[in-house]
């Protein structure tokens, strides 16, 4: 083998300079035969990629011949086959001698980017306490990719640990939809109430039970401090009365599930209630 990023190995080795060293960065394995025609083609070219992706990457060969427990414990079924490790767990994977551009493509998903890394190096200012220098990193990364979801859910977090909601949201507002970036956009909405005078917005309820405003913002006070079923009780009371507040007390608990998660009880018996009350 030319490249120095590339090592072959054997079964007894594979735990250490593979599940345990994907945890730094990650390993392509290519299971390969000395027989294998498409192997001799794919082979040297993963060799010359991991030089060229210089470390981004680790290449790991297992001839499936000495290694034939290891191969069937993978499935292996046809080779070349080629698996991704990160994490300690094979994440990637494709069978045969593809063109460079679809291995280029495929390694596109595994190895980390140049933003990726920034945001890793975000990440370690965090945990350093260097608040701003992290900021600074990750408005960096957003500035060249506005829709990158780890910077942009890393972002948003630590604005909501400032207490800076707004600009929480402004920062989710280009990204997709997925499950972590809609818990953190209904985080921003739910806690934005935080520091509110629960006492006194539930004197105001108490006074007048009919009006819809105080109970919303009695509401979103008790959910700013995680008091969930009570401020779920206060936003029902008001979907149920079907008036011009129904949208708003809706979307907020709406909200509190995306918080809890599905299958916290809370959610699981809100929801048919909610569904009751609208239907």
């Amino acid at each position: 083998m030319q490249s120095e990023y590339a090592k072959e190995i054997n079964a007894p080795d594979f735990v250490t300079e593979v599940v345990q060293r994907s945890h730094d960065l990650p390993v392509v394995v290519d299971f390969w035969a000395e027989w294998c025609g498409p192997c001799r083609t794919l082979g040297p070219m993963l060799e010359r990629l991991a030089d060229e992706y210089a470390g981004g990457f680790e290449l790991v060969k297992v001839d499936v011949d000495a290694n034939q427990a290891l191969a069937q414990q993978f499935g292996v079924q046809g080779i070349p086959y080629v698996m991704a490790f990160k994490g300690g767990q094979p994440v990637e994977q494709f069978t045969g001698a593809l063109p460079e551009s679809q291995v280029r493509a495929w390694l596109d998903t595994v190895v980390p980017s140049q933003l990726d890394l920034t945001v890793d190096a975000a990440r370690s200012a965090m945990l350093d306490g260097n608040d701003e220098r992290a900021e600074e990193l990750l408005r960096g990364v957003l500035a060249d990719r506005m829709d990158h979801e780890e910077a942009g859910t890393t972002l948003a977090a630590l604005y909501l640990s400032q207490g800076q909601n707004s600009l929480a949201l402004d920062v989710l507002a280009p990204l997709a939809p997925t499950s972590e970036v809609e818990k953190l956009r209904a985080t921003a909405r739910l806690t934005g109430s935080d520091g509110a005078d629960v006492a006194a917005l539930g004197a105001a309820v108490e006074a007048d039970p009919d009006d819809d405003a105080a109970r919303l913002d009695l509401g979103r006070a008790l959910a700013a401090s995680a008091e969930f079923e009570p401020a779920l009780d206060h936003f029902l009371a008001v979907v149920r009365k079907k008036n011009d507040r129904l949208d708003e007390a809706r979307s907020a608990m709406v909200d509190i599930f995306e918080v809890l998660g599905p299958d916290h009880p809370l959610s699981a018996t809100y929801r048919r209630e909610l569904a009751n009350a609208l239907y």
